[in-house]
């Protein structure tokens, strides 16, 4: 699973007053401040922030597409543009997208200091895919297999684990032991949901948009449907123009 909120966009301003800087063609940018025609106008196709009140003119719109275009070189404008949101992800999503360093920063909650700071729950843990008893059958001399006879023990090993994590967290809490924690540490999966506060730019989510969309995580897939959604995306997924006349 994965859980994008809270999410804001700053700069296309200020990114579109700079791209135009290079042909001192100020005079041609035709976008403006306008909360309420940017959410009539485009909240049906831009749902991924809140706080977006900059409506992005048709001279500025083919500009932006035609330098993006021209790939990273060309649109540095797309760096000027700053996203800021909340996700909720399982670490080995985490583990990829720690991949993109240059361009991010993020804060996490912490395992190291607050793993022990509530008990663990189903929910905590991403499991939409784990197999349980019904869909299995009872096999030779009771073992629980599937129509290829393997063995099937997916959620009833993570109930498990999660017995077993509270067990060694009312230990730590009761006696301070170390050793307690460790068990914490080096038994959480890697299905583990973290929460981080996330600020990149649309230059980091071109490039992470065309490698993950057809990546066979779902959280990939649901994130670079996030991305589709972000205000004049256009400029990132690579559509012509960002906006119709």
């Amino acid at each position: 699973m994965i859980k994008i909120e809270k999410v804001s966009v700053y700069g296309l301003e200020e990114a579109i007053r700079g791209m135009r800087n290079p042909m001192n063609s100020w005079n041609y940018s035709d976008s403006y401040h306008n909360k309420e025609e940017y959410d009539s106008l485009n909240r049906q196709k831009y749902g991924g922030a809140d706080n977006v009140d900059y409506c992005v003119g048709y001279n500025d719109s083919k500009l932006m597409a035609s330098l993006a275009a021209g790939g990273p070189v060309h649109a540095k404008y797309r760096r000027m543009i700053v996203v800021y949101l909340d996700i909720t992800a399982p670490l080995y999503w985490w583990k990829e997208f720690d991949t993109y360093k240059v361009g991010t920063v993020a804060n996490s909650c912490s395992t190291m200091h607050k793993i022990h700071a509530k008990e663990f729950a189903l929910e905590d843990f991403s499991h939409e895919h784990l197999l349980n008893l019904d869909d299995c059958k009872m096999g030779r001399e009771g073992y629980i297999l599937f129509a290829d006879e393997t063995i099937s023990i997916s959620r009833n090993a993570l109930n498990f684990t999660i017995e077993a994590l509270n067990i060694y967290r009312k230990k730590f809490l009761e006696t301070k032991d170390k050793k307690y924690w460790w068990q914490m540490i080096q038994l959480l999966p890697s299905s583990y949901n973290q929460k981080r506060t996330v600020m990149l730019n649309y230059e980091v989510l071109t490039g992470i948009y065309p490698m993950r969309k057809n990546h066979k995580l779902d959280e990939w897939s649901e994130f670079c449907q996030w991305i589709e959604q972000l205000p004049y995306s256009e400029i990132i997924i690579g559509e012509k123009e960002v906006r119709n006349e």
